[in-house]
Order: C-alpha cells, then sequence, then structure tokens
C-alpha cells in the first residue's frame, strides 16, 4: 500500500508521476502536485536532496492529495525525516545510503510505519564493478543491481519493497524486466528511463511500457518525459487505455484534418479536451467514443462506431449520435451542445 494505493497483488495498475519544481517551495511543489492530482495521477514522488527539502516534507505531505514518495540518494538522514514527515513510500537504493547500520535504521523506519521501499536499477547508476562483470549496462546487470539492493533490505526482515529496472533502450529495458520478473515475486515499477523531449519521450514510453504490459509485467506505472509532468501522466493512462488495462473515462476520436476541413478543427478539439476533463460523472462514461471530425461529408460515416460526436461543416457543425445526425448548430455552440448530451448520459440518462 503506498498511502491508500494498492501494488501489485492482482491491484490495477497505477499511475504516477514525480514533481519537477523546486521541493524546498511548498506552495510550487503541492501547486504541481494537484494539477497532477486533477489529471488523473495517483501517487506522486518528490525529490528530497538536501535538508531544506526534507524540512519542507511535512507540509507538503500534509496538503499533498496523493501519497507522496521521497526520492532519497546518499544521505540516510534524509529517509528518516522523510518517513518523520509523512512519506506514504520512500525510493532509495541502499547501496548508496552508506554503512550497514543506516541502512539498518531506515529500514527500521519503514517497517514502524508499514512504508514501502522502492529499490531499482538505472543504466546509469551501475557500479563500475557490475557493468565490467556484464559487459556493460545490459539486462544482467541491471537485474543483480536491483536484487542486491533488495537482498540488503530482506537481510532486515522486512519485505514491503517495490523493485524497477529501467533503461533507456526499449529491448533492454523488456529483457531486463523478464529476467527480474522470473527471480521475484515483488510488485514492478515500470518505466523507461530518460525516455527524452516530450514528442520523442512519449514515443518511446508507450512502446516500451506496452510491451511489458501486454507480457503482464508491470504494476505501477511512470512515463519519464522532459516535459510538464502532467503530460506524463496523460501518457501513461492513455497507454493503460489503449491496453484495456484501466479505463479512465471518454475516449476522443478525431480526423486529422484535410483540404475538406473548413474548420479550425484544432481549436475545437482542444474545447472538447478541455471540458471533458472536468465533465462531472465522466467516469462513468469510460470506454465512450467521442468523435471531432472535420467535415460533415465523412464525419459520421467515418466515425460511426463512436457513441457521439461532432462534423464540422462549411458555416455550422453537425452533432452526431452513434452514425446519426441529431442536431445542427453554430460552431460556437456546438461543444456545449455535444457536452450537455454527455453530462446527461454521466448523469444515468440515455
Amino acid at each position: 500500500m503506498v498511502g491508500m494505493v494498492p501494488v501489485g497483488g492482482g491491484a490495477e495498475i497505477s499511475v504516477q508521476s514525480m514533481t519537477k519544481t523546486d521541493t524546498r517551495d511548498v506552495e510550487a511543489t503541492v501547486g504541481q502536485i494537484e494539477h497532477l492530482a486533477a489529471a488523473g495521477c495517483e501517487i506522486v514522488r518528490v525529490a528530497v536532496p538536501d535538508s531544506a527539502a526534507g524540512g519542507a516534507l511535512k507540509e507538503i505531505c500534509c496538503r499533498s492529495p496523493l501519497p507522496v514518495i521521497a526520492d532519497i540518494h546518499f544521505d540516510h538522514r534524509l529517509a528518516l525525516a522523510a518517513a518523520d514527515a509523512g512519506a506514504a513510500g520512500l525510493r532509495i537504493n541502499p547501496g548508496n545510503i552508506g554503512a550497514a547500520w543506516k541502512v539498518k535504521e531506515v529500514v527500521r523506519s519503514c517497517r514502524e510505519r508499514k512504508l514501502p521501499i522502492r529499490v531499482g536499477a538505472n543504466e546509469g547508476s551501475l557500479s563500475r564493478e557490475l557493468e565490467e562483470k556484464y559487459g556493460g549496462p545490459t539486462p544482467e546487470a541491471l537485474v543483480a543491481s536491483a536484487l542486491r539492493e533488495v537482498a540488503t533490505i530482506e537481510r532486515e526482515g522486512y519485505g514491503e519493497i517495490k523493485v524497477s529496472v529501467k533503461a533507456f533502450d526499449v529491448f533492454t529495458s523488456r529483457e531486463a524486466y523478464r529476467l527480474l520478473s522470473a527471480r521475484t515475486d515483488y510488485p514492478l515499477h515500470v518505466g523507461i528511463t530518460e525516455a527524452g523531449p516530450e514528442l520523442p519521450g512519449t514515443v518511446r514510453s508507450a512502446i516500451g511500457i506496452s510491451m511489458l504490459l501486454l507480457e503482464g509485467l508491470g504494476d505501477t506505472v511512470r512515463v519519464s518525459l522532459s516535459a510538464d509532468p502532467v503530460l506524463e501522466v496523460r501518457a501513461a493512462k492513455e497507454i493503460l487505455q489503449t491496453l484495456g488495462l484501466r479505463n479512465f473515462g471518454p475516449l476522443i476520436v478525431s480526423c486529422p484534418t484535410c483540404g475538406r476541413t473548413r474548420i479550425d478543427l484544432l481549436s475545437l478539439l482542444r474545447e472538447v479536451e478541455e471540458k471533458l476533463d472536468i465533465l462531472p460523472g465522466k467516469e462513468r462514461l469510460a470506454g465512450c467514443r467521442v468523435a471531432v471530425m472535420g467535415c460533415e461529408v465523412n464525419g459520421p460515416g467515418e466515425a460511426r462506431r463512436a457513441e457521439i460526436g461532432i462534423a464540422g461543416g462549411r458555416d455550422s457543425a453537425l452533432l452526431f449520435k452513434r452514425g446519426e445526425v441529431i442536431g445542427r448548430y453554430p460552431f460556437n455552440e456546438v461543444v456545449d451542445a455535444l457536452i450537455s448530451e454527455l453530462g446527461r448520459s454521466a448523469a444515468g440518462g440515455e
């Protein structure tokens, strides 16, 4: 359990992200967590690089709408402070915490509070010894590193552990998680490390994470982008929904536009997205296809499997439902008409 969020053991695959603010800035950090929660994030991680960040953590945890995992490296005192501050879990690597007695103190603190610990290996953080032994950041090296860290915690008699073995290369990641899952039953935190800017990072993460999830590997997901963390959450949700593993709300079907388009489809699409995001009861519309099409010639036809949708015309827009036109509206009214229909459905109407 990460706060009230179950991970592993048959629970739904949870979505998480990490704040990109200075953790010492409580207002900025809490504000970003609130945006992540509104986007559908379920677990949030914050970096705790120094005592000032550790001092801010208590207020952040108190005000956060999400369970907070403290990301700790090198200083066991920060891990102890995070546990005292109300963190719902820790992300540590015992190997860089220091002497055995320091690790023992951290594990004891987690045991007293039943806080889960995530350990893992990234290809950029492997020890020189393991790189030399395995000839680089290979899947075998990643797994050996992660299991070495797990064994350190297990020696202290504690087993509330999640494990990750992330690489930039999607095939290295896949093989590492395959090997890891064959050697442990601990829940797996999956993702592609340092995936890159918004577009290439999203594509790389979607490919790498999907390969894992389709093999049944993964209990919690983080998409790592050099971008707004809200985009990480949206990407993770889209991956899970596309694979049929979670349903978060309506699915938007939209055309790429062409020479027949006579409307500003992209603005219309953004308006639909924004209003769907705040639609009360949208979770009751899970799996509902909402189409936004650029022309009235092919709109209802091409999107006939959509439950409801808009098709742009020359001077107005059509609203159609299950392939049948149910109204014609001025452009500045059609989105509200669409949302009104969806609102009735979400409220239990037809």
